[in-house]
């Protein structure tokens, strides 16, 4: 393991046109974490405290990525429950990759996200 934080992922600028829907959403589904900059803007850091970032709404949202970022869960059966029943898509489901425990969803900007639940 290397000994310090270079190379390490550990910001997210995630695209919103609803900063509340997200914060919702996120905070509700993940447990992530919300900071208030009293200025209309909003940070998040996840569960661990190793990956930080903040609700934008000036970029659009990553509809078609080229890479996937992946949110790591407990329970990815469960997951997928709350995230439909927010109201958002599960466009991939559990499943479609035959080897791991992966499915993709759509969170309320918009953004193209997967979920992965460690195997065993």
């Amino acid at each position: 393991m290397p000994s310090s934080n270079h190379g390490k992922i550990c910001y997210l600028e995630l695209p919103t046109t609803d900063v509340a829907r997200s914060v919702e959403f996120y905070s509700s589904i993940f447990g992530w974490g919300m900071r208030d900059h009293g200025d209309g803007t909003m940070s998040f850091d996840d569960p661990t405290g190793g990956v930080s970032g903040m609700f934008v709404t000036s970029q659009a949202a990553a509809e078609h990525p080229g890479m996937i970022v992946s949110i790591m869960v407990d329970d990815i059966r469960a997951t997928i429950e709350r995230i439909k029943a927010f109201g958002c898509r599960i466009e991939k489901p559990l499943g479609f990759h035959p080897t791991e425990l992966i499915a993709h969803f759509r969170d309320p900007g918009g953004n193209l996200l997967g979920l992965y639940q460690e195997p065993g």
